[in-house]
């Protein structure tokens, strides 16, 4: 499997956990205190480090760190949008569209070279 491909794969399953680890205790620990939500979004978000890990070093000997980055940005609001629109029940929002679109430009400009 290309490298890019395996980078991404890791980074959207990484970008999941993490989404779910800063966002649900929103909803699903509202009612409780501030120290249990942080303890839950902790234990969460070991599995994303578990997996963010490997998907840098795997993508690192063939992209540089700033590729990387703007990878895993434009891969966090691929999954934020649909987390926000359907776990969070947000409204769709065009305004998520026009940061899509900025952060395509930033790909863009960080692979073209």
């Amino acid at each position: 499997m290309p490298v890019i491909l395996q980078t991404a794969a890791l980074l959207i399953l990484s970008n999941v956990f993490m989404t779910f680890a800063w966002y649900a205790h929103l909803k699903n620990l509202a009612d409780r205190p501030w120290w249990i939500a942080a303890l839950a979004s902790w234990g969460i978000a070991l599995f994303e480090y578990l997996i963010q890990v490997p998907a840098n070093r795997i993508g690192h000997g063939t992209y540089d760190i700033g590729q990387l980055k703007i990878l895993q940005e434009t891969i966090t609001l691929g999954v934020f949008v649909p987390f926000a629109v359907f776990y969070m029940g947000q409204p769709l929002k065009l305004d998520y569209l026009w940061a899509g679109l900025c952060l395509l430009g930033a790909v863009y400009f960080i692979f073209r070279s």
